[in-house]
């Protein structure tokens, strides 16, 4: 088994409770961790044998464009659009930080964290 773990992905995308969230926007971080066997891939040096990564980086980036009221929601579409276009995933975890939230106070972000 091996893990994946793409950091710091960084989206400007529409998602929020409040009206002005959807119409503004707001900087988005992504951080996705994924379990995968990787011994073919590690043994053949063949992207054939491998999750590509590249590939899920650009479902990511697709899931983040579509407007959604909470983090929960564009997690859980994260997660699934990934278990349906990837079956090499035996697990995956991801994190979604709105950075400076407009919640009344100073604050660098808030996160949502959800995993299967």
């Amino acid at each position: 088994m091996g893990v994946i773990e793409i950091e710091g992905m960084k989206f400007y995308a529409y998602h929020g409770h409040f009206a002005a969230e959807q119409i503004v926007g707001n900087h988005f971080e992504v951080y996705l961790r994924l379990e995968t066997n990787c011994a073919a891939a590690a043994k053949s040096d063949n992207l054939d044998d491998a999750l590509n990564y590249q590939a899920v980086y650009e479902t990511v980036k697709e899931v983040m464009q579509i407007k959604s009221a909470l983090l929960e929601n564009v997690s859980k579409r994260i997660l699934d659009t990934l278990y349906d276009r990837f079956p090499a995933i035996d697990k995956a975890r991801v994190k979604i930080s709105k950075m400076n939230p407009p919640m009344g106070g100073e604050m660098e972000r808030v996160s949502v964290t959800l995993e299967r």
